[in-house]
């Protein structure tokens, strides 16, 4: 559905060239939702918008939806623009329409007339969960509602592809999850195909299927989300992951421990798919002679399967607790880390 071959953008300033992005290579599958995480600067806004030709690269070339939008302008690029729906952080409604006009304008650009017009927004409406707020103003919305109409907005000419950018980073934290399961929901009702771009490691692990990792105008890492929950391998990825996995104070609780507890072992388990829902620790407990203290853990759903790290204290005998930590090892979708002081 989306290619994108060694693109490269450098931007001219008054103090020289700036290269946003740099030699990035990317094919996004059809109905797929698939992230872009990075941080300020990192060159993610500047990639989306040259997927709808907001931006043109300064070489490479970028498909979407069988044209190459890198290469067409004018009357063309507007009409496959039409296949290509946008929204954004800060919703950029027209605030002196309603939310049934906001809806409509795309449909007014592009000749449709006013009957099909009206059953289309009815739809949308339907669709993103506006009903009853037809004829309200932005000003008398709430974030999540201006952010709903955005999306309908976007819907309004059946895209194949519906870009965001930030689109949830306005929105309270409840907020936010309501939009992102109406994501989903539209992904799976209308087979649309989703990039979304955001700084926000929640946004990627609730509702993408793979993700891509940026800094510095390139792709460091890219894979499906479960993958690179499990086995992040660049310095900025593991910190986008210890987002979710690891609460702030958890290097700090770890050393602590270590002081605390000379004896034994401290061991952070990571479980990945069906082994999240195994009783794993309770067989440790039953078929070993060893005490088992949990420290702290949680498990998330990512739309590949089931993610989570445990932190566990392990004491007894040395045999036992060596037998132990083996019977770990040996268990499918599991990894284990036995933690050790700061030198």
């Amino acid at each position: 559905m989306i290619t994108v071959q060694k693109v490269k953008k450098i931007f001219s300033t008054k103090n020289g060239e700036v290269t946003a992005v740099n030699d990035i290579n990317i094919d996004i599958n059809k109905g797929e939702i698939f992230g872009v995480i990075g941080y300020s600067g990192a060159g993610k806004s500047t990639l989306i918008r040259m997927l709808n030709g907001l931006e043109i690269p300064t070489s490479g070339k970028i498909h979407v939806a069988g044209k190459e939008i890198s290469s067409i302008k004018g009357a063309e690029l507007r009409k496959a623009r039409q296949g290509i729906g946008m929204i954004f952080q800060h919703f950029n409604l027209l605030w002196s329409r309603t939310v049934r006009e906001n809806i409509s304008f795309p449909l007014e650009i592009a000749g449709v007339p006013k009957q099909q017009r009206r059953k289309k927004v009815d739809e949308l409406i339907k669709l993103v969960g506006l009903d009853g707020r037809e004829e309200a103003y932005p000003s008398q919305l709430s974030g999540g509602q201006k952010q709903r109409v955005g999306i309908a907005r976007a819907l309004a000419n059946d895209p194949q592809v519906l870009l965001c950018d930030e689109a949830t980073s306005a929105l309270d934290p409840q907020t936010t999850d309501s939009i992102l399961d109406l994501l989903v929901d539209i992904n799976k009702r209308l087979g649309l195909t989703i990039v979304l771009i955001t700084h926000e490691m929640h946004v990627i692990r609730k509702i993408c299927h793979r993700v891509a990792v940026m800094e510095n105008g390139q792709v460091v890492e890219m894979g499906s989300v479960l993958d690179v929950f499990r086995k992040p391998q660049e310095k900025i990825t593991k910190r986008f992951v210890r987002q979710l996995t690891e609460p702030e104070d958890t290097h700090e609780t770890v050393q602590q421990l270590l002081n605390m507890y000379p004896s034994g072992r401290l061991v952070k388990i990571t479980f990945i798919g069906g082994s999240a829902e195994q009783p794993i620790i309770t067989d440790l407990i039953r078929n070993y002679s060893l005490s088992v203290n949990i420290i702290q853990g949680n498990i998330s759903q990512t739309q590949n399967g089931s993610y989570g790290t445990l932190f566990i204290h392990v004491d007894g005998e040395e045999e036992e607790i060596n037998k132990g930590l083996t019977y770990l090892q040996k268990q499918q979708e599991i990894e284990l880390e036995v933690m050790k002081a700061d030198a």
